[in-house]
């Protein structure tokens, strides 16, 4: 729980000359208070202005802080430096900071395994002692052999910022291949090496990026990169992939260009993997975060002609497995919600497509094992699993532990058991073994967490946005809480590019939950949790669904008495971080804090950079028409920044290495708030140094980015102590 002092306004201290007296005194004769309870404006650094401007359609559009778009030079660089000194001088002084992050670091401190998984005469599995910055990959020759250590990411750098992106082996599980990122580069490095021995056998390959790696029996592997950009590599656009073969001990300069090199085949991101028999490799070139078409090369075959499976890009289509020249694709083409067909290879395209698991009212995610279709199913974002054979026979429905989500449930074709997590929003994830012959399961590794699921509840419910669409919300939080609008809330959402918020357990949000706060999830518009056309009621000229439904999810929590515009805050990141970004600026008053993190902010210019282009199937682009450049501007939150406005307290967060959302999103938006911004709320920016997008960011500082994002939060709801 926490205790509740409100802090003295700016407005009442000038008009009370004896208070003020009194509490200069207090604070002079109390260490402990900080200097920010008296204080919340801030000197923020004077960010310069520049005459610079784009003309979209014949309108104007001021640009001021193009330059903080230069992540090379050394103005942005000193601009970082004097922001994240204001930002940590705010954030160190809040009282109970420290005590935030013992509680995040204790709930973390548990050992946490992986499934384990077969390859060649090993077992391997990931498993992390507790605080470790990377967990590390372990083996044993069988069940009861003795377990060492294979890999260990931590051991990639001193300050694990550098970690393990992807491992695949060999067919026969001799040789193993994997990627590194460095400071949380969407770019790697692939090593590979002896399994053996464990020694590295040739020099890595470099400069790959928004890639697989697929082996081809252990002659070697294919890997997917664009040409370098010139200038900036972290922010320069990157739109022309092209899939590699490196063939072992040879070097990368030899290595040939399958696909992606000719005119016609130029594609935006372009992946290749072979089948687990050898016998194909498949290729999906994609122009979009949305829609791909799909090719098949017959590997053995003498030729190595390219065949064309589909010829544009108007569903998602993938090869689930195959059975000798039978594929079998799962694909929402005909199908918003997903449907399983099968082929044969020699004439593969869609015409002799045979349904073999039709298309039902809920979202298929199928996988496959041990000879099996394992058809998940997402039913208001939570799981049910059934199995089928390759005739597409129902054989049984797996049971579940309870309502959540199971982890794909998949292995090889002639695995003997398989493994699956089972997780939800208080129920941290344990590792379940199936047999697929009986349908049995069976605890295999339970969690080690000290959290104690008994003592929350977490529930669904259903909320009517804007035009009448129910929307789902989950809400988590102690049980025997009040609803009396006084519960310090997380409203958090993502809403885009077909993802779906499934239940979830978070060490970070359940420390939330432990200090007595309430954490909500919101389904939005634009993700997958419906399908297809879930997905589009949330894209393009469609997006401002996705904020409504957010804002009603906030105007539901406060009228069913969950909290109030005073103990709200609002969160997201990426796509979420524009979430939180267009909701703050279209109603300023909607929470007390917001929390935009890696956001994508600058809607005008967002296809400009790395592979932001190929987010425009989401969003459109302001160079493609009148109408969608004027859609963007009218719900850009670089755009929306209104002068005299008094903004939730807001913290950015961003990091410098991002080359996904790239960190210039977040530096104009900031500079743009802070110009604009009036108000006692601060508005702060907070840039993790040596770190990317947030995949493999290490526990360290995970720890410390989140003790920072909830102390700002809780502070300026106006909390002085927790409990």
């Amino acid at each position: 729980t926490m205790t509740f002092r409100k802090y003295i306004s700016i407005k009442e201290l000038k008009s009370n000359w004896f208070l003020v007296s009194f509490l200069i005194f207090f604070t002079a004769c109390n260490q402990n208070e900080p200097e920010l309870i008296m204080k919340k404006d801030l000197d923020y650094p004077n960010t310069k202005k520049i005459e610079f401007s784009d003309t979209y359609f014949d309108t104007e559009i001021k640009d001021p802080y193009r330059w903080l778009e230069d992540d090379l030079s050394e103005e942005t660089e000193s601009w970082v430096k004097e922001q994240n000194k204001v930002t940590f001088n705010y954030l160190d002084q809040i009282p109970f900071k420290e005590k935030i992050e013992n509680i995040i670091e204790d709930l973390w401190n548990y050992e946490k395994y992986s499934s384990p998984f077969k390859e060649g005469n090993y077992i391997y599995f990931y498993k992390n002692d507790g605080l470790q910055n990377q967990s590390v990959i372990y083996r044993k020759k069988g069940e009861e052999g003795e377990t060492e250590v294979f890999l260990d990411p931590n051991k990639f750098s001193e300050d694990g910022s550098d970690s393990l992106a992807g491992i695949s082996f060999s067919s026969d599980g001799s040789l193993a291949a994997y990627a590194i990122s460095e400071d949380g580069s969407d770019w790697r490095k692939i090593y590979i090496i002896d399994v053996e021995t464990k020694e590295q056998i040739e020099n890595p390959i470099i400069d790959v990026k928004f890639s697989g790696i697929s082996w081809k029996g252990n002659e070697g592997f294919f890997y997917s990169s664009y040409v370098k950009p010139k200038g900036s590599e972290l922010s320069a656009k990157t739109d022309s992939h092209r899939l590699f073969f490196h063939k072992i001990n040879t070097n990368q300069s030899e290595d040939l260009v399958i696909f992606g090199d000719k005119e016609e085949e130029k594609r935006r991101y372009v992946g290749g993997y072979v089948t687990e028999d050898d016998k194909y490799l498949i290729i999906q070139g994609a122009n979009s975060t949305s829609g791909n078409d799909l090719y098949l090369i017959e590997l053995e075959s003498d030729d190595k002609e390219l065949v064309q499976i589909l010829s544009d890009m108007s569903s998602d289509t993938y090869l689930l497995n195959n059975i000798g020249s039978t594929l079998y694709l799962s694909t929402n083409r005909g199908a918003p919600n997903q449907k399983i067909v099968k082929v044969n290879a020699n004439k593969p395209t869609e015409e002799n497509w045979i349904d073999l698991i039709p298309e039902t009212e809920n979202v298929l995610s199928p996988s496959t094992g041990a000879g099996f279709i394992f058809a998940e199913y997402m039913i208001d974002a939570n799981s049910t699993v059934f199995q089928y054979d390759f005739d597409g026979k129902l054989i049984r429905e797996i049971k579940l532990p309870g309502i959540g989500s199971s982890g794909a449930i998949s292995g090889k074709r002639n695995d003997q058991e398989l493994y699956f997590t089972f997780t939800n929003y208080i129920t941290p994830p344990s590792i379940y073994k199936l047999d697929p012959k009986s349908g049995d399961t069976n605890i295999y590794k339970l969690s080690l967490s000290q959290f104690k699921p008994e003592e929350y509840v977490s529930n669904q419910y259903f909320f009517k946005s804007k035009d009448g669409t129910d929307i789902p919300i989950t809400i988590t939080h102690k049980k025997g809480i009040e609803l009396d609008g006084n519960n310090p809330t997380i409203l958090y959402g993502y809403g885009g590019f077909n993802i779906s918020l499934t239940p979830q357990y978070s060490i970070t949000s359940s420390a939330w939950l432990e200090m007595g706060g309430i954490y909500a999830v919101a389904n939005l518009r634009g993700g997958g949790e419906y399908g297809k056309d879930w997905h589009l009621a949330g894209t393009k000229q469609n997006k401002q669904n996705v904020f409504d439904d957010f804002i009603y999810a906030a105007k539901y929590l406060k009228d069913n008495g969950y909290t109030s515009k005073e103990k709200l805050a609002i969160m997201g990141r990426s796509n979420g971080g524009l979430l939180v970004g267009a909701v703050m600026t279209q109603k300023p008053d909607i929470a007390q804090v917001a929390l935009p993190g890696v956001g994508v902010l600058d809607m005008l210019r967002y296809h400009k950079f790395t592979a932001g282009a190929g987010w425009a199937y989401d969003y459109g682009t302001s160079d493609e028409s009148k109408e969608m450049f004027e859609y963007l501007l009218g719900y850009s939150p670089l755009h929306n920044i209104n002068e005299g406005v008094n903004y939730p307290a807001t913290l950015v967060t961003t990091g410098d290495h991002d080359d996904r959302v790239v960190p210039a999103h977040s530096f104009k938006f900031a500079a743009e708030l802070q110009s604009k911004h009036r108000g006692s709320n601060p508005v702060l920016i907070r840039i993790e140094v040596d770190a990317g997008h947030g995949a493999g960011t290490p526990t360290s500082k995970l720890i410390e980015q989140f003790a920072d994002i909830y102390a700002f939060t809780l502070f300026n709801m106006g909390y002085e102590e927790i409990n």
